[in-house]
């Protein structure tokens, strides 16, 4: 289609050649945008030039925010955690400093480990969570994805012969957390299978896990001795390790609004 070119067009038509040229050009921002920013910049008397810029910028700024919409729907997240909504002041254990050091992905660029030790409440999966989040944000492929339901998919992808094209996809991402790890016992075959990801992955890409076990507690996941070394090894080397502590963040929590409720009755 062949958008006519005509000198002094009326303001309607000049609208609706914007509006069905932004349609052939796929810029929805702007056609969306356009009459704001236009009456925006005749009240600030901009520029031809600074008009046009406010007009890119505006599609750009929005295809960026569509783009990290779409990675971090694509990572899986079980809901939603930010970096923000975390109570610092709860968990003196978890560094701030170390948390924002950690949200500039510099360690994934580097492809770089990192794990989350402690106990339930203690604020590791929403750490995970918000890291994947900001490293989805960042321009990152990330995957979520709990211990026990990778081991499961890996296991049935190798009964059905699909093994190396599984393992070839969590291998793919820039950045795969692997929460709850260390909840359940992982027979030998689960346990092979999980090291072949980590082994695909290693000095490649990244590599975050949460779990409630001490490295030392990890021969009750990984009961082969040798192989539980080796996982440590992989998820260790090169990388970081916050102890979230034993204090039930959430247990917390529960028990300060239940006094609160029962001072108010």
């Amino acid at each position: 289609m062949t958008l006519p070119r005509q000198r002094g067009l009326t303001e309607q038509a000049a609208t609706t050649a914007i509006d069905t040229a932004c349609r052939l050009l796929r810029l929805p921002s702007i056609r969306n945008e356009f009459a704001d920013i236009a009456d925006r910049a005749l009240k600030d008397q901009m520029t031809y030039r600074g008009f046009l810029a406010e007009l890119l910028m505006a599609e750009c700024d929005d295809r960026s925010r569509r783009r990290s919409e779409r990675r971090i729907k694509a990572a899986g997240f079980p809901r939603d955690k930010s970096l923000r909504t975390f109570d610092f002041d709860a968990n003196p254990n978890i560094d701030a400093a170390t948390i924002h050091t950690l949200a500039s992905c510099e360690w994934i660029k580097k492809s770089q480990p990192l794990c989350l030790i402690g106990d339930s409440g203690t604020g590791k999966s929403h750490m995970l969570i918000a890291l994947g989040t900001e490293a989805a944000m960042a321009g990152y492929r990330v995957k979520y994805v709990l211990a026990t339901k990778l081991v499961n998919e890996l296991v049935e992808a190798a009964d059905e012969k699909q093994l190396s094209k599984t393992i070839a996809r969590y291998g793919r991402v820039d950045l795969l957390c692997i929460d709850e790890l260390g909840y359940m016992e992982l027979d030998r075959r689960g346990a092979e299978l999980l090291f072949q990801v980590l082994t695909e992955r290693e000095e490649k890409n990244s590599v975050a896990i949460a779990s409630n076990e001490s490295f030392g507690g990890w021969t009750k996941t990984f009961t082969d001795p040798r192989l539980c070394a080796a996982i440590v090894d992989r998820l260790t080397f090169n990388g970081t390790i916050i102890e979230t502590g034993t204090d039930s963040y959430r247990l917390a929590s529960t028990r300060a609004r239940a006094e609160e409720t029962a001072k108010a009755g």
